[in-house]
């Protein structure tokens, strides 16, 4: 910066625009960002930027370097890993595979990789990939009136579909049904359930039933007994 100063100073005494103008471009190019190697990270101290060499993975940095010494680093504490080249000063958290957030463990953490996860039977990943899954959200369930589209994966969640006229789903089918066409209706069929069909007599058939029975019984008794009669004039007379 004081370099740049003095060019400044000196340009102005020469009065010359151009002169002015290229000065300050050289004063704006060393004030930006410093670009280090790959793996080195930018170190900024005294407003100005060094490139210190980077920490490897499962390490993160202890002490900065300096212009006698490389950086010193030191291995992640257990709970925590580092998973690159890194200029960090602390370590990441390993991931909680937890029964209540809807993962499951497939491998531990270790120093140099992350907790590694999957949803659980039910859950579909909503952050991550189907088997790196860092946030899962249970399936949607579809209501009554509707059918299950498409079914819930790992990655997707479930896709329902409304039930058309003439047919009902609970939630839980993969397809509407049709109504049951009954011969007697007791209740009609809606998006929601299927039509109630009347089983048995009612007491009122039941009743005209037994009426009709016993009136049909009573007839053929009389048949009979006007029956026997004449057999016994026909026997009479002879």
């Amino acid at each position: 910066m004081g370099r740049c100063l003095m060019l400044l100073s000196s340009s102005v005494m020469w009065r010359s625009r151009w002169t002015i103008l290229m000065v300050m471009f050289y004063c704006m190019s060393v004030g930006t960002t410093r670009s280090c190697l790959q793996f080195e990270y930018v170190l900024r101290r005294d407003q100005e930027e060094e490139c210190c060499p980077k920490c490897v993975p499962g390490y993160r940095v202890k002490t900065d370097c300096t212009e006698s010494q490389s950086t010193s680093c030191t291995a992640c504490d257990g709970g925590t890993y580092m998973d690159k080249y890194n200029g960090e000063k602390q370590c990441f958290q390993c991931l909680n595979c937890a029964e209540g957030t809807g993962l499951r463990e497939i491998s531990s953490c270790k120093f140099d990789q992350n907790t590694v996860c999957e949803p659980l039977e039910g859950f579909f990943c909503v952050s991550g990939s189907a088997n790196r899954c860092v946030a899962a959200q249970q399936h949607s369930t579809c209501a009554p009136g509707q059918y299950i589209s498409r079914a819930g994966t790992s990655s997707t969640d479930t896709v329902c579909g409304d039930c058309s006229e003439g047919t009902f789903s609970n939630g839980t089918f993969m397809s509407c049904q049709n109504h049951t066409q009954c011969s007697r209706l007791q209740q009609p069929g809606t998006i929601y359930a299927d039509s109630v069909c009347l089983e048995g007599l009612t007491a009122a058939e039941v009743a005209g039933l037994v009426i009709g029975t016993l009136l049909i019984l009573s007839c053929v008794s009389v048949i009979l007994i006007v029956k026997m009669r004449r057999h016994k004039n026909c026997n009479y007379v002879r």
